[in-house]
């Protein structure tokens, strides 16, 4: 391998370590195992590894009895996990992160003692959460080779962490990193090494200025928690989330900001006395005297001002800015989505009045953003080219990638950009997070719905079919890298595609008859060209989830390889032939037997007759699972299915979009849709 090609390619990580078995260190373990992934938990003596190892299986017992997991998976994940107190046990390890508590000597002294035992190959990363990583990394003699993982708690259930390169952090380093996030079902966010990096910086000052209204008597406790969480929709306002988390925790992050970026950052000294009292906020207690509008503009303020602030000095982009606030502080809206739903110019306000009281300038951006008249734009297509290759991701995993008019938008217009390219041979699509693209967004769906606007979801539709025949036309090989979940609306992307490829972690299902619809972006259509009739109803009409390696099986999907080795089967495949070319020759059980029962049955035998199943558990369980879905939805896919085989392709997709606005006007419709993530829709049949 040359040294161009080192900086390119990024590390396998396999062995991996955690140097601390406190609250993060051991969550970290937690999480890595569960992905399975064996891993080494190190700390200074036997006492401290024990008290890791006693709290990791307490929050296994935990997930066993909310029936995350079973009984069984929960000692496999503990069977992963080995304890040691010797830090030459990780000498060979790929990956070693280490997370003890906020002391820059120690953790110096830590990264130093790993440079010296660790094998040269070895990436360090630090889960700092203040530290500059560059100044860790600068006592290595690999600092080419450490990365900042600033993760978020509780690590092994907060999906969001923050990958910090340092000045020299390799570009390996930094993808090996990123993409072994992604093996742990993370979502990364990137952040230059920055005090603060990107959530702390604002939700620190957040936390800070809530203490600030108190001391000043603006508000008592009572209305500033309120305020904060009507304002902000969180479960959780500013004083309970510090007794929950821990109040000295956030004294320290704003001693240490204060210390780099000065006194709007510095804490307030009502928060280093509560800590000095060792006593939690009395959140029964206090005044709930104060205006609550006073106290969300403050609050508001101060966190428009410092996301102005981390786009100015280039630490992120706006959009990981706003998912890190998302995932990581489970705040339904982000700071520039929230400012442009205040408006650009009360925003500006805002965060003025903040500035004014602190010294600090109006950040440029959003000065300029404001003197433009238009909204902050979120880029949700991310494009990028490497080998030949441009991979266009679906960027908004808290979401699902769950597609919408801009979504579609954007990746129509990033499609074109990479099909235009001389540099570009191939095209992939893939999805940030956990998702593929988990289908439509049900919420511009009922919108629409309440409002009686039925032409924008056909718009929409009409949109969103168009780019599957311009993806399903290219002259450029396209492929789906299906490393998540697919449904609906992201499984007909994928099929619009020249070939799928999929690891272990993708699926791919029709859950649309299940909503009161029935797939209208193709589904109907594709499907069955690709696995048979019979297949396709069984997909559709039962709204069975497919695990990608099954999929393969049936046709559904190309290719299944490892997680790990994806990445490199994309590559060879850009330069293959298409892939779907029709029904497999010969089905597997159970898929054969599904295929004749269904092949044999029609909707309403299904619906209201006695199906002759033979007694097959398997065939009795599909029943079942049509019974549960809606009847005119049913009717009509199977219609779309049956019909749409025996035309042309463009037909077929015209017969889609023909029968939408009669879908979508039934009762079932607006069950299906309004029940999503409440309850079990109950269908009349209407």
């Amino acid at each position: 391998m040359t040294v161009g090609e080192e900086k390119r390619r990024p590390h396998p990580l396999r062995r991996l370590a955690v140097i601390g078995a406190g609250n993060m260190g051991s969550g970290i373990a937690q999480k890595i195992a569960a992905e399975g992934f064996p891993v080494i938990l190190v700390d200074v003596n036997k006492p401290q590894v024990e008290r890791g190892l006693k709290k990791i299986a307490e929050t296994l017992a935990e997930g066993v009895e909310r029936r995350l997991f079973t009984a069984a998976q929960a000692e496999a994940i503990r069977g992963r996990i080995k304890g040691s107190t010797e830090i030459l046990s990780v000498a060979d390890c790929d990956l070693v992160v280490e997370a003890v508590f906020e002391d820059l000597a120690l953790k110096r002294q830590i990264f130093h003692r790993l440079d010296l035992a660790c094998d040269p190959k070895t990436i360090l990363a630090t889960n700092t959460s203040s530290f500059s990583v560059t100044e860790l990394a600068a006592v290595t003699r690999r600092p080419g080779r450490c990365v900042g993982l600033h993760y978020f708690y509780h690590p092994a259930k907060n999906r969001l962490v923050e990958v910090v390169p340092g000045e020299v952090t390799s570009e390996a380093t930094r993808q090996a990193a990123w993409r072994f996030q992604e093996l742990l079902g993370k979502t990364p966010i990137h952040s230059e090494d920055a005090p603060g990096f990107i959530v702390n910086r604002y939700f620190v000052p957040w936390l800070n200025e809530a203490v600030r209204l108190l001391e000043e008597g603006v508000a008592g406790l009572a209305t500033i928690e309120r305020a904060a969480v009507e304002c902000f929709g969180v479960r959780m306002g500013p004083f309970e989330l510090m007794n929950v988390t821990g109040m000295p925790i956030a004294l320290h992050a704003a001693t240490t900001l204060g210390r780099k970026l000065g006194p709007l950052y510095a804490p307030a000294p009502a928060l280093a006395a509560q800590v000095e009292s060792g006593v939690p906020w009395d959140l029964a207690a206090g005044s709930a005297a104060g205006d609550g509008e006073v106290v969300a503009a403050r609050l508001l303020g101060v966190v428009f001002l410092v996301a102005g602030q981390l786009l100015d000095e280039g630490v992120c982009s706006l959009e990981d800015c706003d998912i890190g606030a998302r995932v990581g502080l489970r705040w339904p809206r982000g700071p520039f989505e929230l400012m442009n739903r205040r408006g650009l110019a009360e925003a500006v306000a805002l965060a003025r009045a903040a500035g004014a009281r602190h010294g600090v300038e109006l950040p440029e951006s959003m000065a300029e953003q404001a003197a433009a008249g238009r909204p902050f734009r979120f880029q949700v297509i991310k494009s990028e080219v490497a080998d030949g290759i441009a991979t266009l991701t679906v960027n908004r995993p808290d979401a699902l990638n769950s597609l919408n008019p801009e979504v579609v938008a954007q990746l129509g217009e990033a499609f074109e950009a990479a099909a235009a390219r001389a540099d570009v041979r191939a095209i992939v699509l893939a999805g940030a997070g956990k998702a593929f693209v988990a289908g439509a967004d049900i919420r511009f769906f009922l919108r629409h719905l309440e409002s009686g606007d039925l032409s924008a979801i056909r718009s929409f539709t009409e949109a969103a079919q168009e780019l599957l025949r311009r993806i399903d036309g290219s002259a450029k090989p396209v492929l789906a890298r299906l490393e998540g979940l697919a449904l609906g609306g992201g499984s007909e992307l994928a099929l619009a595609c020249h070939a799928i490829i999929a690891s272990e972690r993708g699926s791919i299902g029709f859950p649309e008859t299940g909503i009161g619809i029935y797939p209208g972006l193709g589904g109907t259509q594709r499907t069955p060209r690709r696995t048979g009739v019979g297949v396709a109803k069984y997909l559709v009409l039962t709204g069975e989830t497919v695990p990608a390696e099954e999929a393969v099986r049936i046709g559904l999907v190309d290719e299944f390889v490892p997680a790990a080795e994806i990445g490199e089967a994309v590559k060879r495949r850009a330069a293959a032939a298409r892939g779907g070319g029709g029904p497999p020759a010969d089905l597997p059980e159970p898929w054969r037997r599904r295929e004749a029962f269904f092949m044999a049955h029609r909707v309403d035998e299904l619906l209201n007759g006695r199906p002759d199943t033979g007694g097959d558990p398997d065939l009795e369980r599909a029943v079942q699972l049509v019974r549960r879905k809606a009847p005119a939805a049913l009717r009509l896919a199977e219609r779309l299915i049956e019909e749409g085989a025996r035309v042309p392709l463009e037909q077929g997709l015209a017969m889609e979009l023909a029968h939408l606005e009669e879908i979508f006007r039934t009762r079932d419709a607006r069950e299906g849709l309004s029940s999503v993530g409440v309850r079990r829709p109950v269908f009349q049949g209407q």
